[in-house]
C-alpha cells in the first residue's frame, strides 16, 4: 500500500481565540486539521465535464435545467413520480394475514378437541 501525502489549504471556520494546552504546559494555538483517505487511483472529476446551460450570475427559474446531463445534480432535476402502495393491496394483505391467523387458531382448537376425544375413548 502506497501512502501519498499532500497538504491542501482548506479554510476551517472556528473560534480563533480558543487555546489548547501545549506539551510544555502553556496555552497555545488550537491544532485544527483533517485527514482524507481515498482509494488508490482516485482522481477528481474534471470541472469542465458538465455542459452548463446557465452562466454565472444568471437568474434561474423553478425547474430550469442547469446542465444537459440529467445525472448531474442541481435545480434542474425534477421528480418523475412517487410510487405509493395501492390501498386495496394493503387491505388485501391485511385480510390475507388475518385469515391465516384465524385458520391457525381454529386448527389448534380442533387439535385440542381431537385430543380430548382420544383421552375420553381411552377411559372406557
Amino acid at each position: 500500500m502506497k501512502i501519498h501525502e499532500k497538504q491542501l489549504g482548506v479554510l476551517i471556520p472556528y473560534d480563533m481565540q480558543l487555546k489548547q494546552v501545549l506539551a510544555n504546559g502553556k496555552k497555545g494555538a488550537l491544532n485544527v486539521g483533517a485527514v482524507l483517505i481515498l482509494p488508490e487511483g482516485f482522481e477528481l472529476a474534471p470541472p469542465d465535464r458538465p455542459e452548463l446551460l446557465v452562466s454565472e450570475g444568471e437568474s434561474i427559474k423553478l425547474d430550469q435545467p442547469l446542465t444537459i446531463n440529467p445525472n448531474v445534480g442541481g435545480f434542474g432535476q425534477g421528480d418523475a413520480e412517487i410510487v405509493l402502495q395501492d390501498p386495496l393491496r394493503v387491505q388485501g394483505l391485511l385480510f390475507f394475514l388475518a385469515s391465516i391467523v384465524f385458520a391457525q387458531i381454529f386448527l389448534v382448537l380442533k387439535k385440542k378437541q381431537f385430543e380430548k376425544v382420544q383421552v375420553s375413548e381411552m377411559n372406557f
